[in-house]
């Protein structure tokens, strides 16, 4: 349809020519005449034309509804097979809400039971009940000061300096002995300070 319509606007423009070209007159007016006849031709295969679209379009449309009619139904019977199950499902013991329910209680109870066994076997044996926890701060605080004096140079704190030995005389401490090539872990205390020397 669309090829007959370009073939009758090609024949038309030669008569447009034809008509430009002619004389008034006879030859003129035959020249519009047969012009005429294939603008109707034109006419009547546009309107044709016109029914084709839209019966190409009815047909898309009945098609699209015939397929979602499909589709549809196709979703129904997939809703109702799962609407089975799930009935099925909720029918068996493993769905119960009572039975949930007291599985959650006995699950919360047996959590409740694992934190007491924890805070009890986490119990600490060495600490005693009246250690004032203000006093364990105060402590803490004084520790950071000693660290931070000696991270500045400043005097070590008594704490950390080195003591004497109990049985070092005047407050000296005893050097250890040197290092020994042979073993003398059988010889007396007298001979080794004097294979040390």
């Amino acid at each position: 349809m669309d090829d007959k319509i370009k073939r009758l606007d090609a024949e038309l423009a030669k008569h447009r020519d034809l008509i430009r070209r002619a004389r008034p007159g006879p030859a003129q007016e035959a020249a519009k005449r047969r012009a005429l006849t294939v603008l109707k031709q034109k006419r009547l295969y546009e309107s044709q034309r016109e029914q084709l679209y839209n019966q190409q379009f009815n047909v898309e449309q009945v098609s699209f509804a015939a397929q979602s009619a499909k589709d549809t139904a196709v979703q129904v019977a997939a809703m109702q097979h799962a609407n089975k199950d799930l009935k099925a499902q909720f029918k068996t013991k493993a769905f119960d809400i009572d039975a949930i329910d007291r599985m959650n209680d006995e699950m919360a109870d047996l959590m409740a039971m694992s934190e007491e066994i924890q805070e009890t076997l986490g119990r600490s044996y060495n600490v005693p009940d009246d250690i004032d926890e203000a006093e364990l701060l105060g402590e803490l605080d004084a520790l950071e000061a000693d660290m931070a004096l000696e991270e500045a140079g400043e005097e070590v704190p008594s704490y950390l300096q080195d003591e004497a030995l109990p049985d070092a005389p005047d407050g000296v401490m005893e050097p250890l002995p040197a290092a020994h090539d042979g073993p003398i872990a059988n010889q007396p205390a007298s001979a080794q300070r004097t294979t040390a020397s």
